[in-house]
């Protein structure tokens, strides 16, 4: 490999073929520079979100009541498997989002029993105003990479994550 085209990795990959060369490290190829890169997005979206008054948890959560459609409105059922966190966690990020006036939770007119968490105008509007900077944020992250690679890392980071069971298949 070029000089020019190696990383902190490369470095730490040849230290340990040195090292223990009856290992193979190559598995730290990857899995430390996925633990970099998701370090760099979650900086960069922090910094993004603070702009708009929002963090990650709240942002995903008034995004998967937009993305639900109209009346925008998801059950808290609804909103743990789509964020894929605890009862616990949801209802953690629910309350200070009411609190802040961007959702409202109501019982359903259907099942008493059930509550439904419905965006406000207010969480529309933060949502709205967010996700251009926030998609030009994950652009600006990307730039690096041409439109096919972007494509082939997606597709390779999907696959990863469906055989690690933590996403589930689309049906």
């Amino acid at each position: 490999m070029a000089q020019a085209d190696a990383d902190a990795v490369d470095l730490i990959l040849e230290q340990w073929g040195r090292e223990r060369p009856d290992l193979d490290c190559s598995p730290m190829g990857v899995i430390a520079r996925v633990t970099q890169a998701q370090r760099e997005v979650y900086l960069a979206q922090r910094e993004t979100f603070a702009r708009h008054g929002l963090d990650a948890a709240a942002f995903d959560v008034l995004a998967a009541l937009r993305r639900a459609g109209r009346p925008y409105q998801l059950t808290p059922t609804a909103l743990m498997r789509t964020a894929l966190v605890t009862s616990g966690a949801i209802t953690q990020r629910l309350d200070r989002l009411e609190e802040k006036g961007l959702i409202s939770r109501e019982p359903s007119e259907d099942d008493g029993r059930a509550v439904l968490v419905t965006l406000t105008e207010l969480g529309g509007q933060a949502l709205d105003a967010a996700l251009p900077d926030h998609l030009e944020t994950e652009r600006r992250l990307l730039s690096g990479l041409s439109t096919d690679d972007q494509q082939l890392l997606a597709g390779l980071l999907r696959r990863l994550l469906i055989t690690l069971g933590r996403t589930p298949a689309a049906p």
